[in-house]
């Protein structure tokens, strides 16, 4: 990008904004891609693609080190996942429809 892009977007009453055509076209940004904020002292924000490692949930991580640990002491509670788990999940999950792009509700910690 040898030219400086600059364009403004709203924040809306949850915080959120669309980030204008401009800048995803300059930063090849498709849906999901995940953004990167950097704060300088000035208070000038630089937003930039965040790299393809997520950054660590540490609740995520200790409960994956928990499980690391059983398996390891338990091997033998170990079982393949078979047709039968997957139908049994089909089952359980059958009616539940998920809508990704559905507005979230209103926190009332954030108001």
């Amino acid at each position: 990008m040898n030219t400086a892009i600059e364009d403004d977007s709203t924040l809306t009453d949850r915080y959120q904004t669309t980030v204008p055509a401009s800048i995803r076209r300059a930063l090849k940004l498709k849906c999901r891609d995940r953004l990167h904020y950097t704060v300088r002292p000035n208070g000038e924000v630089v937003l930039s693609r965040a790299g393809d490692e997520p950054s660590q949930d540490p609740v995520v991580a200790g409960f994956l080190a928990f499980l690391e640990r059983d398996l390891q002491a338990h091997p033998e509670n170990i079982r393949p996942a078979t047709t039968s788990t997957f139908a049994e999940a089909e089952r359980l999950t059958s009616g539940i429809e998920v809508d990704l792009d559905e507005t979230l509700p209103v926190d009332d910690d954030d108001a």
